[in-house]
């Protein structure tokens, strides 16, 4: 537990144009990963798909994510119960826990207190978007997938995918932290 970080990547219900009358953005998947940061192997990525409760899943997001409304009302699941399978499975409260940019923390923060359920992550928060930056010595912030190229590392998986997300971020993160000075 010492030597790991958990990697999150949130897929959330979403519009090519404005939100719909009587919808929100809801997270509909969290892709996690854990990663060592001795060793930088990246182990134990899953997968929660989860059912949106005052949404649905648009054209536009099933283009984006290859999550259709189909799949959610076959393998999805309740939010309550993808946040106490991964309390659960990965101690989480007791790790520090990385995604690619603030959203990810500010959308999980919401959903939690909005739905009154206990976020499964703790404090100890680590922007790798910020930290890749810092670490290049970059004045502008690039994403996730240009980073990548950047590092000379392929995209691995399905793009906007939060379980292949998390997987290509943990990788980010571990160069982040093996270069940081």
């Amino acid at each position: 537990m010492k030597n790991r970080i958990l990697v999150v990547d949130l897929e959330a219900t979403c519009w090519e144009n404005e939100i719909p009358k009587n919808q929100i953005n809801e997270i509909i998947e969290i892709g996690i990963c854990t990663l060592d940061v001795v060793t930088g192997e990246i182990k134990d990525k899953n997968s929660y798909l989860i059912k949106p409760v005052k949404s649905e899943i648009s054209l536009f997001c099933t283009k984006l994510t290859t999550i259709t409304q189909e799949l959610l009302d076959k393998e999805g699941m309740t939010f309550k119960d993808a946040c106490n399978r991964i309390m659960n499975k990965y101690n989480s409260l007791e790790c520090p826990w990385a995604s690619y940019g603030k959203y990810d923390f500010t959308m999980m923060d919401t959903q939690c207190k909005t739905m009154n359920i206990q976020n499964p992550f703790g404090n100890n928060y680590i922007n790798v978007k910020t930290l890749f930056s810092d670490v290049m010595g970059l004045t502008k912030r690039m994403g996730m997938e240009k980073a990548l190229s950047y590092l000379n590392m392929p995209l691995e998986g399905t793009h906007h995918r939060g379980v292949d997300d998390a997987y290509n971020i943990a990788k980010i993160l571990h160069w982040c932290l093996k270069n940081k000075k």
